[in-house]
């Protein structure tokens, strides 16, 4: 039992291929590195999930499945603001003494063991290539509204994926599996654009790790400036009437739907997946975390306040809210242009995600918890060129069939979970290494740390039943995979053994 959680020594992460041929490229600064945030952050949750949370789910007799927030929307944002940056402060430290590209996964090897660290590894596919899923599916809507807003109809059996059809409570996409063509009895419904858009942002990852971080800063840069134009155009249609009443679901619509829009803040952590690219980790990884939290925060918080108080919560239960809101205030034109701001800003969303993934399975790797291959690092790009490849086509299949909806939950999950025990970790490396130099420290670790994982832990309980079902069903697959290899494998414990 012990073996299962014995921990990797920080000095040997700390030296563990970082600056050999077989190591990833140093090129990234600190303000790389808040554009990677704000990439990966302000994405599918701003532009969709946050009509959902404000309005409620419902299912197709019209009953309440989870309670909206209304316009205290604004205070579900706080709520994940405070939970995500005690969360951040916990990687900004473990960030800063363990620069390795393995995120959570690394830390937790540091400090909670090999079996936990494996759980975090298994558990961020839910974050990252799960995750990605969902925005690739979400992109694909959008691309296909603003192609009918242009006068172009691609036919609806390639841009609806089989499962969205299957699980559809509306009759018309429903009946999407008797009027679709069919293949030997097979209706043939593919999400093609989501397929698409995985692949072109899966080809510009092998380019490398510069010509990707050009790529985001353009595209956040343009999101920015889509969403400043959303707030200019909104505040001059605010009606107080719209945000009586305040918190109409009080206490429990703010809960969930903190829950619901969570998926809004997912994607800072990813800035850790960048340890070893970055020039001056100690230093700027936590400058990238936290400013690029920070920034993100008070975007929502305003972007919340103009959309609720432009429309009455109860008509922003659309895949499109802000483009409804600016329709129902007559800047159609506008609307148009937040489309496609929608659009650029899921494809940074997609950038940072597949180029997080792929880097965990390379720290995992390397300790010999997946196959060797995993790790291999293509000799002019330095990049995980495998690890790209294998992430690109697991998330463009899925996207070209899948959900976006049941996916999403399962991705908030996965990740508060995450958060969690990072938190612990914090905790338990000052127990157990004190004095080791911590360029970053949380401070107040002693409160700041339990809090942080006693709200993750909260807002996961606002999540539904069966989102923890599917989870614990996940976590039992991923640990007959490391019996079935990781824990044969393990290079520290084969170490250990060749020690004794």
């Amino acid at each position: 039992m012990r073996q299962l959680f014995q921990r990797k020594p920080i000095a040997e992460l700390l030296v563990s291929e970082l600056d050999t041929p077989h190591s990833l490229k140093r090129v990234l600064g600190a303000g790389d590195l808040i554009m990677l945030a704000i990439g990966a952050v302000i994405g599918a949750g701003i532009f969709g999930a946050i009509g959902t949370a404000a309005a409620g789910q419902y299912d197709a007799a019209g009953n309440m499945v989870r309670a909206g927030a209304g316009p205290a929307l604004v205070l579900s944002f706080v709520l994940l603001g405070v939970c995500c940056a005690l969360a951040g402060l916990c990687y900004a430290e473990l960030a800063s003494m363990i620069p390795q590209a393995g995120s959570a996964y690394a830390y937790s090897y540091a400090t909670l063991g090999e079996v936990v660290a494996w759980i975090i590894g298994w558990d961020l596919i839910l974050e990252y290539a799960v995750g990605n899923v969902a925005v690739a599916i979400s992109w694909g809507d959008y691309f296909n509204t603003l192609m009918r807003n242009f006068g172009v109809h691609l036919p609806v059996w390639i841009t609806t994926g089989y499962r969205t059809a299957l699980l559809s409570p509306d009759p018309a996409v429903h009946g999407l599996l008797q009027t679709a063509p069919h293949v030997a009895g097979v209706p043939i419904l593919i999400n093609l654009p989501a397929f698409l858009i995985v692949g072109l942002i899966t080809w510009l990852l092998l380019l490398g790790v510069r010509e990707s971080a050009r790529t985001n800063n353009i595209l956040v840069i343009i999101k920015l400036l889509v969403l400043a134009l959303f707030i200019v155009a909104g505040f001059s249609h605010l009606n107080s009437v719209n945000y009586t009443p305040f918190a109409p679901n009080g206490w429990r619509g703010i809960h969930q739907g903190a829950a619901i829009v969570f998926f809004a803040y997912i994607g800072f952590d990813a800035i850790s997946t960048a340890a070893e690219e970055t020039r001056n980790p100690q230093r700027n990884l936590p400058i990238g975390i936290l400013g690029g939290l920070a920034i993100c925060t008070l975007i929502y918080v305003i972007v919340g306040a103009v959309l609720t108080g432009m429309v009455k919560y109860t008509e922003l239960g659309v895949a499109d809210p802000l483009a409804k809101a600016l329709e129902v205030a007559g800047f159609r034109t506008v609307g148009w242009i937040v489309a496609l701001g929608a659009i650029v800003s899921m494809s940074a969303v997609l950038l940072v995600f597949q180029y997080g993934q792929p880097r965990i399975f390379f720290a995992m790797a390397r300790d010999g918890l997946l196959p060797p291959w995993a790790a291999r690092i293509s000799a002019r790009r330095r990049v995980p060129y495998i690890t790209t490849i294998v992430t690109g086509v697991f998330v463009a299949v899925w996207a070209l069939i899948g959900d976006a909806n049941e996916t999403y939950n399962l991705t908030n999950i996965g990740t508060l979970f995450a958060f969690a025990l990072v938190s612990a970790g914090v905790l338990v490396l000052r127990r157990t290494d004190p004095d080791r130099p911590r360029p970053f420290r949380v401070p107040w670790a002693i409160v700041v740390a339990p809090v942080s994982a006693a709200l993750c832990i909260y807002v996961m309980l606002g999540l539904p039943l069966e989102t923890w079902i599917r989870f614990a069903a996940w976590l039992v697959i991923g640990l007959a995979l490391y019996v079935g290899y990781g824990f044969k494998h393990s290079r520290i414990r084969a170490g250990a053994n060749r020690g004794g």
